[in-house]
């Protein structure tokens, strides 16, 4: 019986994960976030995810029959990549350049055991309604955009500031179902569903 863990402390990732049914523990993942100069965004999304499977695999004292699940989610608005915020100024400033326009949200998912690891990016693009200084104002102070990508949260307020939405909810929410489902199953992990 293969074990799963989870390279994350995401509490949206784990309730997403959840969702397919499978049993899982917790180990989060410590490594350097930042995107390196020249890299383009798929480049940099799957560089994370797999970084983090592998920085959790190494810390295993045993590793027999065990799998490791890591995923990245970044924002991108004109090839340029919108990480988490590190102020609530720097909060107003993202909304600020995703408002009244499309954008694309990449997340990767990686795998990894004993003899392989593998990852796939899902791409959606979401295109937001046009917000006054008001509203981004407003939404920044809830705290909702502290720790997100693109500085807010679809599965919460932000959802009113979505005109459209093109690809996969819950990879915009940050980890994509069905690619996640398809995964594990080549890792030989069952889902409920």
């Amino acid at each position: 019986m293969m074990e799963l863990i989870l390279a994350s402390q995401s509490p949206r990732r784990r309730q997403l994960l959840s969702t397919l049914g499978v049993d899982f523990s917790v180990k989060v993942a410590d490594i350097d976030e930042t995107p390196v100069a020249g890299e383009t965004p798929e480049v940099c999304v799957d560089r994370l995810a797999r970084g983090k499977a592998d920085a959790v695999w190494h810390t295993l004292q045993d590793r027999l029959d065990k799998v490791v699940l890591a995923a990245d989610t970044i924002v991108v608005v004109d090839q340029k990549i919108l990480g988490k915020p590190r102020t609530r100024e720097h909060a107003v400033h993202m909304l600020t350049q995703l408002s009244g326009r499309k954008h694309r949200v990449l997340t990767a998912v990686a795998l990894q055991n004993e003899t392989s690891q593998q990852c796939t990016i899902q791409t959606s693009e979401v295109s937001f309604a046009t917000l006054a200084e008001d509203e981004i104002q407003r939404y920044v102070a809830t705290g909702e955009p502290d720790d997100k990508a693109g500085a807010y949260a679809i599965q919460g307020l932000a959802a009113a500031f979505v005109v459209s939405l093109t690809g996969s909810y819950s990879g915009v929410v940050g980890l994509p179902l069905y690619e996640t489902r398809q995964l594990l199953r080549r890792f030989g992990i069952h889902t409920a569903i």
